[in-house]
């Protein structure tokens, strides 16, 4: 395989030199920088730019930031419902208009065991949002507001309608918050449903984002597996920026299970462990980007090396995007601090996880 290895520091590792609309927790997602750095390389103002594991949707929103056509899908639903309103935010005008007019004073049927979560009183108010978006299909301030819900869900501070736990991407089961609870001596508070909402949607609105109103009709998500066939057409997009999941690193099913009971969705099945399985899936899935690209296009693939280093999946990348037909450009191996999420338990930075972002750069001749 002929390819060059570049090796070093390409983009910013600080989370807030992005736009506050990228704002938005969910497990193994990469930093904007890294989707700015080959939307500005790669691409032209006006062109698509594509994401098929589009996770929290970083990809589309910063090509969308940038004066791209958005476009992104992924197997798991809840992507879409993190993504999509982000991509057409309201006003705050309206967003604090909807939560006034709510009727939070409804009686409602409970689940018991999320009180190991939420103050009864609050569970009351999010069990009411979660019906009221599960009977009508939410119009676009709806989407938002659940948008917001779900990422306030549980978490580590006041800030979340749940007592003290995991961070906010992660969710563990009942019985484990009732020891975490005992241990800390907590149980949980009521907490302001609405004011927590309204108070995530200023934050991530506080800079007025810079998208291009001719181009808001063009974005596209939906959810559909990567391997499928898109609705995007042959040789219609300009640069893939995507991230496959790392075999079975990230249980997104466990770690989203609270967040798919709030949004009436069924979760995602685990990922594969096994290498020759996905390997398979991943080939799959490069044949449609393939088919997706434009000639001249590019894809760019990121990935890290897993099992203590002893799986680099640079290199079976490098085989899958051959065997669809892409030619290997480079790969860049980007070295980078862990994050406070992966600090709080415990990990140093080079001693576990995924240490670097490993992206193989294709072009579609």
């Amino acid at each position: 395989m002929n390819r060059t290895i570049e090796t070093g520091s390409f983009w910013s590792e600080r989370q807030r030199d992005a736009h506050p609309l990228h704002e938005i927790p969910y497990r193994a997602c990469f930093k904007p920088a890294l989707a700015a750095h080959f939307i500005e390389f790669f691409s032209k103002p006006g062109e698509t730019v594509f994401d098929p594991f589009m996770g929290r949707g970083t990809t589309p929103l910063e090509a969308a930031l940038r004066g791209r056509t958005a476009a992104g899908s992924d197997a798991n639903p809840l992507c879409e419902m993190l993504a999509a309103p982000r991509l057409d935010p309201p006003s705050i005008g309206d967003i604090s208009e909807w939560l006034d007019l709510f009727d939070w004073n409804q009686e409602i049927e409970t689940p018991p065991g999320l009180l190991a979560f939420f103050h009864p009183e609050t569970l009351r108010k999010i069990c009411l949002l979660r019906a009221a978006f599960l009977e009508h299909p939410p119009d676009r301030i709806a989407a938002w507001i659940r948008m917001a819900a779900l990422t306030r869900l549980t978490g580590h501070s006041p800030g979340f309608f749940s007592v003290r736990t995991l961070p906010p991407n992660q969710a563990i089961l009942p019985a484990a918050q009732l020891s975490l609870n005992a241990r800390l001596g907590q149980s949980p508070p009521p907490r302001d449903v609405a004011a927590l909402i309204l108070k995530k949607s200023r934050s991530l609105l506080r800079r007025p984002p810079n998208f291009d109103p001719t181009l808001s009709a063009k974005h596209r998500l939906w959810t559909g597996r990567a391997e499928a066939r898109s609705p995007l057409g042959e040789n219609s997009v300009a640069l893939v920026v995507t991230s496959p999941p790392f075999l079975d690193v990230v249980d997104y099913r466990r770690d989203n299970w609270l967040r798919s009971w709030f949004a009436g969705i069924e979760a995602v099945p685990r990922c594969t462990g096994s290498l020759a399985e996905w390997k398979s899936l991943l080939t799959a899935a490069m044949v449609e980007i393939h088919r997706v690209l434009r000639p001249g296009g590019h894809a760019a693939v990121e990935v890290g090396e897993i099992r203590r280093g002893k799986i680099l999946l640079e290199e079976h990348v490098l085989a899958c995007g051959e065997a669809a037909g892409l030619e290997p450009v480079k790969v860049l191996i980007h070295s980078h601090p862990f994050t406070k999420t992966s600090r709080c338990w415990g990990i140093e930075n080079n001693k576990g996880g995924t240490n670097t972002h490993r992206v193989v750069v294709f072009r579609k001749s």
